[in-house]
């Protein structure tokens, strides 16, 4: 089932293969400034349906992470990292993240948030 999302002026969107099972709130200073709410995806889960030209990108601390943003409304999108589940990065199992506020037609109230404390940890 292929769930579609965007940013608000619709210029970069993107498809997931299914809905979340949870989302995770991260508390580092970006995604608490963001609102962001982070649904994970392997990068074969994940299409970009619009030109990558429309994309903007912030990297902070590690420069690890890549956070895209819509070049012309600021939506913080997506991003792409190694998967930290181990508490390190593991390169060979990248993940990408999904703003799950952006997928359309999905009811948030219907899954689990799940809190990372991103302020302590990194």
């Amino acid at each position: 089932m292929t769930i579609k999302g965007s940013c608000h002026c619709g210029d970069t969107q993107f498809e997931v293969t299914e809905i979340p099972a949870s989302v995770t709130r991260c508390t580092c200073s970006l995604c608490a400034k963001r609102g962001a709410l982070w649904a994970y995806y392997t990068p074969a889960q994940f299409h970009l349906t619009t030109p990558v030209d429309k994309v903007a990108t912030y990297r902070w601390g590690s420069r690890t992470v890549k956070h895209h943003f819509c070049a012309n409304c600021g939506c913080g999108t997506y991003s792409e990292s190694p998967d930290w589940s181990s508490g390190k990065p593991d390169f060979d199992n990248p993940r990408v993240g999904v703003n799950a506020r952006l997928l359309d037609n999905f009811d948030l109230d219907a899954v689990t948030i799940e809190v990372i404390d991103g302020k302590n940890l990194w």
